[in-house]
């Protein structure tokens, strides 16, 4: 199963600290933090060379969960193709990427659940929490699955293909934005956990470079509508003008300059370039996974699996810190290994009763007597819950990594003796 197909879905460095700036005190935006919230960086002790094996290492993990592993696929691929044949290459990666996803991709969907529902009622009610915030919650916890529901059941109801191929194509441009945004959210947060902090100027300037991208690459290519499969249920994409590729592609120009820009600037600033973990992460997700993803056809079918990924390192940081935490007085709960097993087991079984057992149950269940050539296809539940899981993935995702939500928080406090530059 693959859950991004535009056409048919949410990481040996120089050594150096840099000192945070003095900026005024202002929020930062969505899936930021205050810059108060931040610790000052202190400047790390002496280490022998065995002593930086760690942070090393380190570096290297994030690089390749960042999106690092991109640059070792790309010419992976390449030699596969000149081993096996063009066909035999995509047929085996395919192959591959389908099976991945139970361990990979659906997790990375499912875990959202469990980390968004966690105190719900809490988050809902608390006073402690701030009332937009909470309105968030009920929005996207609550009010976009039932729309969901209802435009998936009607459409079901009515055998309507064309209602379900409209909630894909809803799903396909919100899938860019969740990428690019998720790259920012990188950017920053892999930047603080290494005491580096960027204007707000800076900022602002990523993040047009994100959204400029994602309204490029949802506008390329070209279609004057045409028709499409997604899981089985054939459809008709709706038509954009021509001249749409050419307005787009000028705020994604003038982006890049806004990008070199910040990039000058931060130099400037610090006397220092930005850290390239973070930059390589942030740059490979834009470019290569939404602007230019199709560069290498095999790296189509993986791109999924790279943004997972990325995305459950994250998680990792989150629920590591939360679990290491909870194991002392006076909580004294699960171990940390207990703990993060549990949730790696539920977001498996999770994952694989929302993209598997319960959509093939209903399909089995309901629609026997569907022929393949049924304009909804063999496996038309199993598409609805595609598009909803999706969607409404993008939606939670949005809330809970914001700078409200104190767990969030805590991913950008670095880490103690890995402070690199």
């Amino acid at each position: 199963m693959r859950h991004f197909q535009p056409t048919l879905p949410e990481r040996t460095l120089p050594e150096r600290v840099l000192p945070a700036p003095t900026l005024p005190e202002r929020a930062l935006p969505e899936a930021a933090l205050p810059e108060a919230a931040l610790p000052a960086p202190t400047l790390p002790e002496p280490t022998t060379r065995a002593g930086r094996s760690g942070p090393l290492r380190q570096e290297l993990l994030e690089f390749l969960l960042g999106g690092g592993l991109t640059f070792v696929l790309l010419p992976g691929f390449w030699l596969l193709r000149l081993l096996l044949g063009a066909d035999d290459a995509e047929w085996n990666i395919g192959f591959l990427a389908f099976y991945a996803a139970y361990l990979i991709n659906d997790p990375h969907f499912s875990v959202t659940y469990l980390l968004f529902y966690r105190r719900v009622r809490e988050r809902l009610l608390s006073p402690e929490i701030s009332a937009a915030q909470r309105l968030r919650y009920l929005w996207a916890g609550f009010c976009v699955p039932a729309l969901l529901a209802a435009w998936l059941g009607l459409g079901l109801a009515r055998s309507s293909a064309e209602s379900l191929g409209l909630l894909f194509q809803v799903m396909f441009f919100l899938v860019s934005w969740h990428y690019v945004k998720q790259a920012f959210g990188v950017l920053l947060v892999l930047s603080a956990r290494r005491g580096v902090r960027y204007s707000p100027l800076e900022r602002r300037l990523f993040l047009f470079h994100c959204l400029s991208a994602w309204l490029y690459a949802r506008a390329t290519p070209f279609d004057p509508g045409s028709a499409q499969i997604e899981q089985g249920v054939f459809y008709h994409s709706l038509p954009h003008p021509s001249w749409l590729m050419t307005a787009t592609l000028v705020p994604f120009a003038l982006g890049a300059l806004g990008l070199a820009w910040a990039l000058v600037s931060f130099y400037r600033r610090q006397r220092a370039f930005a850290p390239l973990v973070p930059l390589s992460s942030f740059l490979v997700s834009t470019w290569l996974w939404v602007v230019y993803a199709s560069v290498d056809p095999l790296l189509f079918y993986v791109i999924p699996a790279l943004h997972s990924l990325q995305y459950l390192y994250f998680v990792y940081l989150e629920r590591a810190a939360a679990a290491r935490r909870a194991e002392g007085p006076p909580v004294f709960g699960r171990p940390l290994g207990t703990a993060l097993g549990l949730l790696a087991l539920s977001a498996t079984a999770l994952g694989f009763l929302l993209f598997h057992g319960l959509p093939g149950v209903l399909d089995d269940l309901f629609v026997t007597g569907a022929g393949p050539d049924s304009a909804l296809g063999p496996t038309p539940y199993l598409a609805a819950f595609v598009a909803f899981v999706n969607v409404h993935h993008y939606f939670m995702d949005s809330v809970i990594w914001r700078r409200e939500v104190p767990e969030a928080r805590e991913l950008f406090r670095a880490p103690a003796g890995f402070r690199a530059g």
